[in-house]
């Protein structure tokens, strides 16, 4: 069994050297989320514009952001964005941990590390938006300080939590 000392965590470049498997973890992200919301498609071509155009060119995407993969050994077990700071705040995203790999430290040392270079970067606070039936991610989100706030999303069932940095 791998521990959670074996998880590694990488800052990953505008452009991949190979498939780093990012692709790969939001396309399992968006395909989950998609199932719990009650709206299960197939594949990421049933996925909204905005999700394919994430999984087909996340560099694209997340171009201003800092995107972050987890590794155990190479194989890549976890993503999450950390978008660009505005007025000071940058929004945590598409945290994802591998069903496989969970309960191995891989949110936490994302979120870590994510933490990490918000405050290097001068950022005051760090907000976040999950859905409440992700009960196991809110818990880890309180463990690191966030807290409930007031929703900026108008989607219903969604928690919006913040916390300084």
């Amino acid at each position: 069994m791998t521990d959670r000392h074996e998880v590694t965590v990488v800052r990953r470049g505008r452009t991949p050297a190979q498939d780093d498997g990012l692709s790969g973890l939001l396309a399992a992200y968006h395909l989950r989320t998609e199932a719990e919301k009650g709206e299960a498609v197939d594949d990421v071509d049933g996925l909204p514009d905005r999700y394919r155009a994430e999984i087909s060119d996340p560099g694209t995407a997340f171009a201003d952001d800092v995107v972050l993969v987890s590794l155990i050994g190479e194989v890549p077990v976890g993503c999450l964005v950390l978008t660009a700071a505005t007025d000071g705040r940058s929004e945590i995203k598409r945290l994802w941990t591998d069903p496989g790999f969970r309960g191995r430290g891989v949110a936490s040392a994302l979120m870590g590390a994510a933490l990490a270079h918000a405050s290097e970067a001068g950022v005051s606070g760090v907000r976040l938006s999950v859905w409440k039936w992700r009960t196991e991610a809110i818990a880890l989100y309180e463990r690191l300080g966030f807290t409930a706030t007031a929703s900026w999303d108008e989607r219903r069932e969604l928690v919006c939590m913040r916390r300084p940095v």
